[in-house]
C-alpha cells in the first residue's frame, strides 16, 4: 500500500524546516489543524494526513490486525514519516493520536525528536488509583449506544467533547465530522481508543515531550494529564486556559504559542 494513498499526507511549509506532523483524534481528520498549519508552516516543513477509515484516507486499507491496536495506527504513521524522508520530526498528537504519537515514537526513535500530546489519556477506565476518567460502566454504555445509534451518539457526545457552549458551531463542526464517519469505523475504532490500555509504554518515551492539558475537559481530566507528565522522564507541562477536549479548534493562538514555547526552549536549533 502506497503511503500517499492510504493515509493522504499533505506536507506544506519550509522546506528544509524541522518537520511537525499533526495527527488527528476520533472521529476528526486533518483539517482540524487547518488554524495551526499555517503558523507553523513559516519555519517548519508541516504534514498532516488521516487515520485510516477517517477524512480523505483509503478506507479499504484498513487491516483487522493492524488497525485492531493504536501500535498499528502508529505504524501508518512511522511509514508516512519514512515515505516522505522525514528525520527528528515533531509528533503533535491529539486525543487518541497522543497514544499514537509514543508508539510511533517507540517504533522509530531515529524519526522522532520531540512529542506534542494535547489531551493525552493512557487508559480510560479508573484502575484502582489510578484515574482515567471513565468506570467500566460507563465505557459499556458509550459504546453500547454508539453500536446502536452513531448519529445520536455524535450528537450527544460531540458538544460534551468540545465543550465551549457558548460557541455552538464548534460542536456543529464535532458533530459533523463524527457523522461523517462510517458507523462500521467508528465502532471498531472507538473499541481501540477507549479499552487500550497504554500507561506502561510512557515511561519509555525518550524525547523532549509537552503534555499539553485543557481546562474543564471531559476526555482527559487534569489528573490524568499529570500522571502522562509523571510517568514520562523530563517532560514538560502546560495547563491551558481553554476549555473543552479540543484546543487547536477552540485556543489556537493559545496552542501554537504554547508548542512554540515548548520548542524554543527544549529542541536545539536546526
Amino acid at each position: 500500500m502506497v503511503v500517499s494513498t492510504r493515509n493522504h499526507p499533505r506536507v506544506t511549509g519550509l522546506a528544509g524546516g524541522r518537520p511537525i506532523v499533526f495527527v488527528h483524534g476520533f472521529g476528526c481528520n486533518q483539517e482540524m489543524w487547518r488554524y495551526l498549519v499555517p503558523e507553523f508552516a513559516l519555519d517548519h516543513q508541516v504534514v498532516t494526513l488521516d487515520l485510516v477509515g477517517f477524512g480523505d484516507s483509503d478506507a479499504t486499507a484498513w487491516q483487522p490486525e493492524r488497525h485492531g491496536s493504536l501500535a498499528g495506527h502508529a505504524a501508518d504513521v512511522v511509514a508516512v514519516c519514512r515515505e516522505l524522508g522525514l528525520s527528528d520530526a515533531v509528533l503533535v498528537g491529539h486525543s487518541v493520536s497522543a497514544m499514537i504519537a509514543v508508539l510511533a515514537q517507540q517504533q522509530a526513535p531515529e524519526l522522532v525528536g520531540a512529542l506534542v500530546l494535547i489531551g493525552p489519556n493512557p487508559r480510560y477506565v479508573d484502575d484502582g488509583d489510578y484515574t482515567g476518567g471513565f468506570s467500566r460502566a460507563d465505557i459499556a454504555e458509550l459504546l453500547d449506544t454508539l453500536d446502536s445509534n452513531h448519529t445520536g451518539w455524535s450528537a450527544a457526545m460531540a458538544p460534551a467533547i468540545m465543550g465551549n457552549a457558548d460557541r455552538p458551531e464548534l460542536s456543529a463542526e464535532l458533530t459533523a465530522s463524527f457523522c461523517r464517519t462510517d458507523p462500521e469505523v467508528a465502532r471498531r475504532f472507538a473499541r481501540v481508543t477507549f479499552l487500550s490500555d497504554n500507561r506502561a509504554d510512557l515511561p519509555g518515551v525518550t524525547v523532549p515531550t509537552l503534555v499539553l492539558q485543557c481546562t474543564d475537559d471531559v476526555i482527559a481530566p487534569e489528573a490524568v494529564g499529570r500522571y502522562v507528565h509523571a510517568a514520562i522522564p523530563g517532560s514538560h507541562f502546560t495547563q491551558l486556559a481553554a476549555t473543552g477536549h479540543c484546543p487547536h479548534l477552540s485556543a489556537p493562538a493559545e496552542t501554537t504559542a504554547a508548542i512554540r514555547a515548548f520548542l524554543s526552549t527544549s529542541l536545539p536549533a536546526r
